[in-house]
């Protein structure tokens, strides 16, 4: 049953692509994965932050990254800037301490708005999926002659693949969701 198997890899990667969208919103809390996707401008080019340095969260409130190379100083402090995240860092002169401010509940409702579309998008490939391993059961019932109640047998696990998959992305978002709007 190889195009079961080739949809359950392409929900797996959806679910996970799912994961580390949900990782870069922001909840209030301070947790490292949510400077990954600052770049900054070292050794002739724009790399992700935890190349040129460790990124730590000592407090729930506060991240810190400890640059390997010091004269990156500034360019990690520019990078944090010019992010989309909000932040205000602070470069003391060998860390860069980042105070995380706490989300109104209008910002909150923001970010649950943002969660939904980015699960839509998640429930979107898995459905994709679906229906690309429907089409691989359909061109193997030319191919190979299948019976119709092959077929229906096939797209029924399919079908119970694809509900199994979106049930997790409910069960994720669920979970992004409560701690966006955790106090």
């Amino acid at each position: 049953m190889p195009s079961l198997d080739k949809a359950r890899q392409r929900m797996d990667s959806a679910l996970e692509a799912l994961r580390r969208e949900f990782a870069n919103v922001r909840t209030g809390k301070a947790t490292p994965s949510l400077l990954d996707s600052v770049r900054v401008e070292a050794y002739g080019g724009k790399v992700p932050l935890n190349q040129v340095g460790t990124v730590a969260a000592p407090e729930p409130r506060l991240l810190t990254v400890t640059p390997w190379d010091k004269s990156l100083l500034k360019e990690i402090d520019r990078g944090l800037r010019e992010s989309d995240l909000g932040l205000n860092p602070s470069n003391d002169g060998s860390i860069i301490r980042i105070p995380i401010p706490a989300l109104t509940e209008e910002r909150r409702k923001e970010f649950v708005k943002v969660l939904h579309k980015l699960a839509e998008e998640g429930r979107v490939a898995i459905r994709q999926a679906r229906k690309d391993a429907n089409d691989d059961v359909k061109a193997r019932q030319k191919k190979e002659g299948l019976s119709e109640d092959d077929i229906r047998r096939e797209q029924d696990k399919v079908q119970k693949l694809t509900d199994q998959y979106i049930a997790k992305v409910e069960e994720v978002l669920k979970h992004k969701e409560a701690e966006v709007m955790e106090v």
